[in-house]
């Protein structure tokens, strides 16, 4: 089998190259003014995790899920009593404690991904150095005050197909207020038989 023939003249890998180089030197510097400016980040960014308390059920699927071991979670049980009469009581974790190890992390964003309940979300905050390495470890007092730097989601594609999610809570909203309509248009007419029989009696009184 013939030798596969090389494309170009002698050389022109490296005049390409220098070619770019050139054109690179022309151009005029930019100089980031930072602190006084900051940086525009992409909203994509990985500069720290964010907590989203609430949702968090304490399932442990992150800590779990996580190559450096740097999720610390406590929590404990509590009864909650039945919501209603004749039920069972259930009991629910309750959270105590959630600190991530930022000396440990490696920005992989498992627990993130693998989170079933969204109750974690990517910052583009990045100005957390610290002079100790012990102050990286970060509670979840600071975790949730990142949680509102966290930048809203870009906008779903108007040909997209509505997320389950809404459409549900759509539909259990327009279930609701049909059943509000039902109940004010029943009270309307039972106050309207009640004004017309006072009438007639009334009247019969006459």
């Amino acid at each position: 089998m013939a030798p596969e023939k090389k494309s170009g003249w002698p050389g022109s890998g490296l005049a390409k190259g220098l070619a770019v180089t050139l054109r690179t030197m022309t151009k005029r510097s930019v100089t980031e003014q930072y602190p006084e400016v900051q940086p525009e980040l992409a909203s994509r960014t990985r500069g720290v995790i964010g907590l989203f308390e609430e949702n968090c059920t304490v399932c442990m699927l992150c800590a779990r899920e996580c190559p450096d071991w740097c999720i610390y979670i406590d929590s404990h049980k509590e009864t909650v009593p039945p919501a209603a009469p004749g039920g069972r009581e259930r009991s629910r974790n309750v959270l105590d404690r959630f600190a991530i190890d930022f000396s440990l992390c490696m920005y992989c964003g498992i627990c993130i991904e693998v989170c079933p309940f969204d109750a974690l979300f990517w910052s583009p905050q990045f100005e957390y150095a610290e002079t100790d390495i012990h102050n990286l470890t970060h509670e979840r007092d600071k975790l949730r005050e990142w949680m509102w730097t966290v930048p809203e989601p870009p906008a779903l594609d108007p040909a997209a197909e509505e997320p389950k999610e809404i459409a549900a809570a759509r539909k259990a909203a327009d279930k609701l207020a049909a059943q509000e309509a039902a109940q004010q248009q029943a009270a309307q007419e039972a106050a309207e038989q009640a004004a017309r029989e006072a009438a007639r009696e009334q009247e019969g009184e006459a």
